[in-house]
């Protein structure tokens, strides 16, 4: 049984999605807390306790369940619209039908409810809602764009303590109008790899679909930045860039430039992850599903 999870979470005080060894990451909370609730696959041992340990710290046991996540996020960076799906078994998905020896009217929705149970009352990651996954839904490859948010912070805005954590703050008089217009430059399909964090695997080719700056009412500069894909550290670059043109450090046509020479450079500063939002996932009519991620597994498949 393939359920679909929506996450929020704010990820200062997290070392990215991805789980790693002793460190605290949202999916290895998130898995924690599923584990307490589903208990391990019906394949695995019964001789381990793979719920053990506080799940707001810890890592769940191999044989717990599995989150396949749209966009994994670096350290620092939040979600509102985070998407990922996890596959039960039969006992598992018993488990989640049954609770306290009652069957539950909407075994699938109410599996968001136990997991914020799990949780606590003021944890920094949510599971907003649960749903069963359309048939061939897959919560990474059938994705068709994801939406960031990014918040900075100049002079004219000034700092405000209790946004520190969503948003980033620079020491300049930021020009948006020129951000804006240089943001404009870099859509379409395009090699991106000035922008990116460099991988052995995989291809730094992506297709940029919106790029804008606006100033929110507060005067907060706002980037909402729409892309097929992102390569790592890709927003946060194109965010560095554009301010250097508000700070009139580089010229509206340099960053096009600047992306066209196809090498990272220090013309420009990668910002902080605090800024960063993932705010949205974009995904096909449930028909074209499973096509989608058919044809995303094909093309990666061939980059790597």
């Amino acid at each position: 049984m393939r359920i679909r999870l929506d996450i929020a979470y704010d990820g200062t005080h997290f070392r990215g999605w991805a789980k790693q060894p002793g460190l605290r990451t949202v999916q290895g909370t998130i898995e924690a807390a599923l584990a307490r609730i589903v208990g391990p696959a019906a394949a695995a041992s019964d001789g381990g306790n793979p719920d053990a340990g506080d799940p707001g710290c810890g890592e769940p046991g191999a044989a717990g369940p599995r989150l396949i996540v749209a966009g994994r996020t670096d350290a620092g960076v939040h979600a509102t619209g985070q998407v990922a799906h996890v596959d039960l078994d039969a006992r598992q998905w018993a488990r989640v039908q049954s609770r306290n020896g009652r069957a539950a009217n909407d075994p699938a929705a109410s599996l968001a409810s136990r997991i914020r149970g799990v949780l606590g009352q003021y944890p920094d990651v949510t599971v907003s809602r649960t749903s069963l996954a359309p048939e061939g839904f897959d919560a990474r490859f059938s994705a068709v764009w994801r939406r960031y948010r990014y918040r900075l912070a100049d002079t004219r805005a000034g700092y405000d303590p209790l946004l520190r954590h969503d948003t980033t703050t620079v020491r300049a008089a930021l020009d948006e109008g020129a951000m804006d217009a240089s943001a404009q430059t870099l859509i379409g399909l395009h090699d991106f790899a000035a922008y990116c964090k460099p991988r052995e695997e995989g291809t730094t080719i992506r297709t940029l679909l919106d790029y804008r700056w606006t100033r929110d009412a507060a005067g907060v500069l706002v980037a909402e930045v729409k892309a097929d894909a992102f390569c790592h550290s890709m927003v946060r670059a194109l965010v560095g860039a554009c301010a250097a043109v508000g700070e009139g450090r580089l010229e509206i046509a340099d960053v096009a430039r600047l992306r066209d020479d196809l090498t990272r450079t220090s013309a420009f500063k990668v910002l902080a992850a605090r800024g960063l939002t993932l705010t949205e996932v974009g995904y096909p009519p449930d028909d074209l599903l499973a096509a989608r991620a058919e044809q995303t597994r094909n093309r990666r498949d061939q980059d790597d």
